[in-house]
């Protein structure tokens, strides 16, 4: 197959989710021939990175702070799961892949969206049963914001701790005073401060929506080897996406 052929191939998979045999009769040739072609095109569609506009990628968390310091803008941290087949019966790392949010096999990624909800960048995946927070300081965030420049991330309650840890520069809903029997002033300026907080992060979910409106993110079936790449792959062509639509957009 000539290049152009795996990548239609490979942009097909991820998109739709089609199966190897379908793709084979599709371009005439076999499956195996099919794999290999995914395989190859797959890791290379995840090392674009992200796109911001034309010949500018962002491939590190520690770009996308950068990037964000440079123009004083403010970043939106979460955490999505994808599905994945359970491990065999008697591997010793069967559970690290169970989610204490879902209760179901999955993988995990930390996605980086602007306040416009344009995906910046999504990270390697990390077995289910690794909770945000942990998630978070393993990729470096904590130092990232300490020793870097001046920048607002809003985040979920799932992070709640790194607000003290960043010299307050990670932003989560605020904590309950009063866990039984709060005054009805305290209940209303709570809630208002929770909404105000949720509707400023709702962006990053709009984001994840998007990434996951391409099958391959809906469940994966295939080896869980293979999920970093797919889901960096699909970031990144969803931010090409994003970035042409904001360039070909009328100025008003």
């Amino acid at each position: 197959m000539v290049f152009v052929d795996r990548l239609l191939a490979t942009l097909v998979h991820l998109r739709h989710g089609v199966t190897h045999d379908v793709l084979a009769c599709w371009f005439g040739g076999d499956r195996s021939t099919i794999t290999r072609a995914i395989g190859e095109v797959r890791p290379l569609l995840a090392e674009r990175g992200c796109t911001l506009s034309s010949g500018v990628r962002l491939r590190t968390l520690a770009e996308v702070i950068d990037h964000l310091g440079a123009g004083g803008k403010t970043g939106i941290i979460d955490g999505t799961e994808i599905r994945v087949r359970r491990p065999a019966a008697g591997r010793k790392d069967r559970d690290r892949f169970i989610s204490g949010k879902s209760k179901q096999n999955a993988v995990k990624n930390m996605v980086v969206t602007d306040g416009d909800g344009r995906v910046l960048f999504c990270s390697p995946t990390r077995p289910g049963s690794c909770a945000d927070i942990t998630h978070a300081r393993q990729l470096g965030l904590v130092k990232l914001l300490a020793d870097g420049p001046a920048v607002e991330i809003l985040a979920d309650a799932g992070y709640q701790g790194l607000g003290a840890q960043t010299g307050g520069r990670v932003i989560t809903p605020p904590h309950r005073k009063f866990k039984k029997n709060a005054p009805d002033w305290y209940e209303e300026m709570h809630e208002r401060q929770r909404k105000a907080h949720s509707s400023r992060r709702i962006r990053v979910e709009h984001g994840i929506a998007h990434m996951k409106n391409w099958r391959a993110l809906a469940r994966h079936l295939g080896r869980r080897e293979h999920t970093s790449d797919i889901v960096q792959a699909v970031a990144g062509l969803l931010s090409h996406q994003q970035t042409a639509d904001l360039t070909s957009a009328p100025q008003r």
